[in-house]
């Protein structure tokens, strides 16, 4: 099962690929140019890993606290992967993760399965 993890409520846009074993993973500066082409940035990190979208099962979104606008823009696009390639997304927020000490992202998908986050639901947290 592949997992795609975005994140781009900070200052950088994370992503990480899990991919059987393997974990891969990239960063960009959270500008408005790189938020505008993020699909781009994420078929070519896929791509890079020779691996196609239609290839990743679920993906995992932070929902923040974050920027407004990078936040939704990573909402829209979870909800077109959904939409297009049957893609389930989780919206977390590390907020959701009460009583964990450290949060690694490769822990992200079992943390979510632990504390029942439910899939295709999305409830943003934005920073005033």
């Amino acid at each position: 099962m592949n997992k795609l993890i975005i994140d781009a409520a900070g200052d950088k846009i994370f992503l990480m690929i899990i991919a059987n074993n393997d974990i891969y993973n990239i960063t960009k500066e959270n500008t408005k140019i790189n938020y505008d082409k993020l699909t781009s940035i994420i078929n070519d990190f896929l791509y890079s890993k020779e691996l196609k979208l239609k290839q990743i099962n679920k993906i995992y979104l932070n929902r923040g606290p974050g920027s407004f606008a990078s936040i939704r823009n990573c909402i829209s696009i979870a909800k077109a992967f959904n939409l297009t390639n049957k893609i389930d997304y989780y919206c977390y927020s590390n907020h959701d993760f009460k009583g964990e000490i450290v949060i690694k992202y490769e822990n992200i998908p079992n943390l979510c399965e632990k504390y029942k986050i439910e899939k295709n639901l999305i409830n943003p947290i934005y920073l005033g």
